[in-house]
């Protein structure tokens, strides 16, 4: 029911998107649709008479929600339906199902991976991606599958992240490229990492479909920036520091920078010197060990840009790759021989 519910709008067009879609036959299959995302999921119940209701879905979920771990009934009597669960009982009013839209159908499935692995990827990339619907292009994940390689990037036009990795195609010649939206990603990373994921395309829509719960969702438009051009640079400068005593130390010395004021950082032979504040609020240093390759550099991001990089990293080490203080830097993992599987490239900021 959760699951369902969660693409509910919170501003439905009209009323009727704003429920949740029961239909009882050999199962219980549940569905919400707002016309862009749609959601379905079927559970086994045991079913006295096949039928089907529209229930306010928010409501609906929310009750589930605070119910005891008990068997639930529902009966549909005359525009109610009644909800029983222990000795709770809910009677909700209905509403017409010949006024739900028709559910759009899964298209024919490209390929599948394993759900950890997708979720791994999307939570890497989808911080990125831009929030602000003005400019819908950044707002998505850029998809490019061509036979057994799948990358992901998004950007918001700061940072571009960017993850490559393998998955099983439904044949060898599959060569898709998509835009889709990184809210929706996000969400069916986190709901479907249990299993295998089988992803779908076709006329626009995208489709993910997993242990019984399956999400479409139409495409944005494909432009999209030449990203890979801009993640390949002879870097003169090379800094290699442990992820986790790095990313501490910045929350730490973020703690006194005001609102989007940088996180400086100084890079010499052996160390980071990580410092942040100096305003109204008071100052903070701390130095963590690092490896340098090239000269001494000093150089300043956004605190939470420099971490969404730094937790997407999946190898011990960070390394971070720089020309100068003005320039963008890259963030990647050190996957010892291999080409870095995740690329991370962010602006670097002014100093005062």
């Amino acid at each position: 029911m959760a699951w369902a519910a969660r693409v509910l709008p919170s501003r439905p067009v009209v009323p009727v998107l704003s429920g949740l879609l029961l239909e009882a036959s050999d199962e219980l299959v549940l569905s919400a649709f707002d016309y862009d995302v749609s959601a379905r999921a079927a559970v086994d119940a045991d079913v006295a008479e096949a039928g089907s209701v529209l229930i306010p879905g928010r409501l609906l979920a929310e009750i589930s929600r605070s119910l005891p771990a008990d068997d639930v009934e529902i009966v549909t009597e005359g525009a109610e339906a009644v909800l029983t669960c222990g000795s709770a009982e809910f009677g909700l009013i209905t509403m017409p199902v010949e006024d739900f839209p028709t559910m759009p159908t899964m298209p024919p499935s490209i390929g599948a991976i394993g759900g950890g692995v997708f979720a791994s990827a999307v939570g890497q990339v989808a911080p990125a991606a831009s929030r602000d619907d003005t400019l819908p292009m950044l707002t998505g994940i850029r998809v490019d599958i061509e036979g057994e390689s799948v990358a992901m990037a998004a950007t918001d036009r700061y940072r571009i992240a960017a993850r490559d990795f393998t998955w099983r195609p439904a044949g060898p010649d599959v060569s898709v490229s998509a835009m889709v939206p990184a809210k929706v990603l996000v969400e069916v990373a986190k709901s479907l990492r249990g299993g295998e994921v089988s992803i779908a395309m076709g006329d626009g829509v995208a489709g993910f479909e997993s242990v019984g719960r399956s999400t479409t969702v139409r495409l944005l438009d494909e432009q999209f920036i030449d990203y890979r051009s801009r993640l390949t640079s002879d870097w003169s400068i090379r800094a290699d520091v442990a992820v986790t005593p790095f990313v501490n130390a910045i929350k730490r010395v973020a703690l006194v920078a005001e609102r989007n004021t940088a996180i400086r950082l100084s890079f010499s032979q052996g160390q980071v010197l990580i410092q942040a504040g100096g305003g109204d609020i008071g100052r903070g240093a701390e130095v963590v060990d690092c490896e340098l390759r090239g000269d001494d550099i000093q150089i300043a991001f956004q605190s939470q840009f420099l971490l969404d990089g730094l937790t997407g990293i999946e190898s011990e080490l960070a390394r971070i790759n720089m020309e100068s203080p003005t320039r963008p830097a890259l963030i990647q993992d050190v996957p010892g021989d291999a080409e870095p599987a995740f690329r991370y490239l962010v602006m670097s900021l002014r100093q005062g």
